[in-house]
């Protein structure tokens, strides 16, 4: 198994610095079909793929997510900018919350601020704002996983040679999942509190 030095994991962690998001600037104010979507989404996370051949979105998952309530169903086949904006905040979380909790967490966004008329906050201007937020934890992740590193490498720095690289990959790859499973039970919480309190509004209809 090659080496932390050989693999340059440090220099992988200094380089999420350079991590793709979509700006507000960059999201198209007119409408588009499921096809000018999907290249978007593409273009715009090319180097969030895994492998080359991934696909970032796909017409199948457009259609899932507009049956499940997701999203709102498109006008004459097209997805307006805040179809668009509310795709890419699926796109953020659905890889490690259900569907169910998507919706929770979505819902209230489109029913308030879907194509809002009044003198409200606009969902362009949610994200702008979230955009703004998460670019600036960025660093601060950084540090985080050079900790963690360190704390892995010095756990298993006595043990022999033959077996350091594993564990020390291995304690790393924990500390990772821990920080994942934590979080990940809090956004179910406050999923769960949101689709409470969400519930009685939408009865009310």
């Amino acid at each position: 198994m090659e080496t932390f030095e050989k693999r340059d994991l440090l220099n992988m962690i200094q380089g999420f610095n350079t991590i793709d998001f979509i700006t507000p600037e960059t999201v198209p104010d007119i409408d588009l079909y499921m096809d000018q979507i999907t290249t978007f989404m593409d273009t715009q996370l090319a180097s969030c793929k895994r492998y080359p051949d991934d696909k970032i979105l796909t017409k199948t998952m457009i259609n899932n997510y507009t049956k499940n309530d997701l999203i709102p169903p498109p006008v004459k086949k097209k997805y307006s900018k805040e179809h668009l904006l509310l795709l890419i905040f699926v796109y953020y979380m659905k890889d490690f919350l259900s569907i169910s909790d998507i919706k929770a967490l979505i819902e209230p966004m489109t029913d308030r601020f879907f194509h809002r008329t009044d003198e409200g906050i606009t969902l362009h201007e949610i994200y702008q704002r979230i955009n703004g937020l998460e670019k600036a934890q960025i660093n601060p992740i950084i540090e985080d996983l050079n900790n963690n590193l360190s704390t892995a490498l010095d756990a298993f720095a006595d043990v022999d040679e033959e077996d350091r690289d594993y564990l020390q990959t291995f304690a790393f790859i924990c500390l990772l999942s821990i920080d994942v499973y934590v979080k990940k039970q809090l956004i179910e919480h406050l999923a769960d509190e949101i689709s409470e309190e969400h519930a009685p509004k939408k009865n009310k209809k």
